[in-house]
């Protein structure tokens, strides 16, 4: 049985994944895609990295030039990545909203 619609003019809150900074994971965007499954990504700390999709989220998860994502830093090579999350506009524009998108390029 589904849940009931919140009422007209309430949102709906829900936990929203942030990055576990003690596991290595930042923010980043986006930038440019490689082909396969490499991307840029422009990250918090204002580096750029190539970052690959993992096995389990590439055929689930289509991510485009501007998405927001998570990223989990290789410890042996810094300068890559694996990107573990992606965020959809609405979750976007709540990340604004609490300020976490500040440190972000755009």
């Amino acid at each position: 049985m589904p849940a009931p619609a919140p009422p007209e003019g309430e949102e709906q809150f829900t936990r929203l994944r942030l990055p576990n900074r003690k596991e290595g994971e930042i923010l980043g965007i986006a930038i440019q895609l490689h082909g396969g499954d490499q991307i840029k990504v422009a990250c918090e700390d204002g580096k750029e990295r190539m970052c690959r999709i993992p096995g389990k989220l590439k055929k689930r998860v289509w991510i485009r030039e501007g998405d927001v994502v998570i990223i989990r830093i290789w410890d042996f090579q810094p300068s890559k990545a694996d990107i573990v999350w992606r965020y959809l506009g609405m979750q976007v524009e709540r990340l604004e909203r609490q300020g976490l998108l500040k440190n972000l390029p755009r």
